[in-house]
């Protein structure tokens, strides 16, 4: 009779903590457009998968009216469950319950999961809404917080770190979601900033709202923190489940392979790039024509956007792409496409994925804006990822590779392990006009007609130097493909390089130009 009173006592008390913050703070919530974080959970991970640990974890704080207050789970459910049959650890934060905030205990709850996915080696997806620290814990709250911050560093490299962004993420609470591998924000609904609107009004006298301040499309577009962007939070779920679905679940295997399917592109990858060297194209037009049924996961797709990442399969295999992006600034490399490769790259290599990297591009872009942000340090992190970078390495020389560029983008003097080019390549310094210009500019400036002397010049260059075949005679280009056979090298290229072991000096870690 007792064990039955028990089981009563529990089915009660599991129903209080499952309401949350109550009726009237659900339907608040509701109201904002948002789900509750419990109908988050169950509706990311599969159906019947969740289980919930410490439900009942209360809070410990005595002063500033909290004694004897009541949180159901303070403030945040945490769990485990499956995404597609896969493994991964969760933990929502529960806006319903004092906003959200986060005190110790509400901290020590989700550096348990955080341990649990380590241990166990699964993803760890975040759901963040909270309004930041409790302030009535004080220094406890700022603790809970370097707890988090200090396991996202360990969990680095290890296993898959997601943050979703449902609600305002404010203050300290933005670092942690910085420190994971992907950002998910959602329109409307996703707030990011360090100091809030009101701060800014008190200090600078200017107005802004949380949206232009910090909002969704602000992170997605301007500031790349957020690496996926949704209108919806179902669709923000599909695309977390699309991710999982493709990356490995933690550095000690590697991604799930599928039964591989032919690309189905309309086009063909030969009618791709124009004739005309100056005329641009879309380079996921070329992903499509390779990756098994036209399917390519983007990454990062609304920042940066002269450089093109992202997860796609070749014969059921997850690889990295990154491609120069000839659409959007003739594909230069920038300090925002530079930081958005390099960092992309480096989790293809900690996670075993092996890159494809598609070259057209004609340089850095110039400019004393970019000098004065740092272009050669933020571009010097290409260099180091690249170089650092052991898993499989594969370039495809679509079109232009010039100067600095040509060497940044997984070139054979980086290890590159496999060199490939169209026909339609040109490798050079500079392009074939500017290097005519220095070149021949005596013969050109005494000729009776100057263009007509620049023209042949230009051809001459372009004859000697802006090809595939000088490069492909030094050794430093494998093969000059047609771009129809690229698909069948990348597969063979992939296939000979699965036992791939890279010597690397031994040290405590390299120092990359951070």
């Amino acid at each position: 009779m007792t064990l039955k009173k028990n089981i009563l006592a529990l089915r009660q008390k599991k129903a209080i903590v499952e309401k949350g913050g109550g009726e009237k703070a659900i339907q608040k919530q509701m109201a904002m457009g948002k789900m509750t974080a419990r109908d988050r959970i169950l509706a990311l991970l599969d159906a019947g998968s969740f289980h919930e640990y410490d439900m009942f974890v209360e809070h410990e704080e005595r002063n500033f009216g909290m004694e004897g207050k009541e949180l159901a789970g303070d403030g945040v459910i945490t769990g485990t469950g499956t995404i597609s049959g896969a493994p991964v650890c969760i933990y929502a934060q529960d806006f319903t319950v004092m906003g959200g905030s986060l005190g110790l205990k509400h901290a020590r709850k989700i550096t348990k999961i955080m341990d649990h996915a380590l241990r166990m080696k699964m993803p760890c997806i975040g759901i963040n809404d909270s309004g930041g620290a409790r302030i009535q814990e004080g220094i406890g709250a700022l603790a809970g917080y370097g707890e988090i911050f200090y396991r996202n560093t360990l969990a680095s490299g290890v296993i898959p770190q997601i943050s979703v962004i449902l609600g305002p993420c404010a203050g300290g609470a933005v670092y942690s979601p910085a420190l994971t591998d992907f950002v998910f924000v959602v329109e409307n609904i996703s707030k990011m900033f360090i100091t809030g609107p009101n701060v800014i009004e008190t200090v600078l006298g200017e107005k802004i709202s949380q949206e232009d301040l910090g909002g969704a499309r602000v992170h997605a577009e301007i500031t790349g923190n957020a690496h996926f962007y949704a209108q919806s939070e179902l669709e923000c779920f599909q695309q977390i489940k699309d991710l999982i679905d493709m990356i490995p679940h933690s550095n000690q295997v590697k991604a799930k392979r599928i039964t591989p399917k032919k690309p189905k592109f309309s086009k063909k990858i030969d009618d791709i790039i124009p004739a005309d060297p100056k005329q641009p194209y879309d380079v996921r037009d070329v992903i499509l024509a390779l990756v098994d049924d036209s399917k390519f996961l983007e990454v990062h797709e609304l920042w940066a956007a002269n450089i093109v990442i992202g997860f796609g399969r070749l014969s059921g295999e997850t690889v990295g792409f990154v491609a120069n992006q000839p659409l959007y600034l003739a594909g230069v490399l920038d300090c925002d496409a530079s930081d958005k490769a390099a960092r992309f790259i480096r989790f293809c290599d900690a996670f075993n994925i092996p890159i494809i990297t598609l070259e057209d591009m004609p340089g850095y872009l110039p400019g004393v804006d970019q000098e004065h942000a740092g272009v050669i340090r933020h571009g010097a992190k290409m260099l180091y990822a690249y170089s650092e970078a052991t898993v499989p390495k594969i370039t495809v020389i679509l079109r232009k590779a010039y100067g600095g560029g040509y060497i940044a983008m997984n070139s054979r003097h980086l290890g590159a392990d496999f060199m490939m080019a169209w026909p339609s390549a040109e490798i050079a310094v500079m392009g074939p006009e500017g290097a005519a210009n220095i070149i021949f500019r005596k013969e050109i400036m005494e000729a009776e007609d100057e263009d007509a002397m620049r023209q042949q010049k230009v051809k001459e260059y372009v004859e000697k130097f802006a090809n595939p075949f000088v490069a492909a005679s030094k050794g430093y280009i494998d093969a000059v493909i047609e771009p129809s056979e690229t698909l069948d090298m990348l597969l063979h290229a992939l296939e000979v390089s699965q036992n791939k072991d890279d010597y690397r000096p031994a040290k405590k870690h390299g120092i990359p130009p951070f």
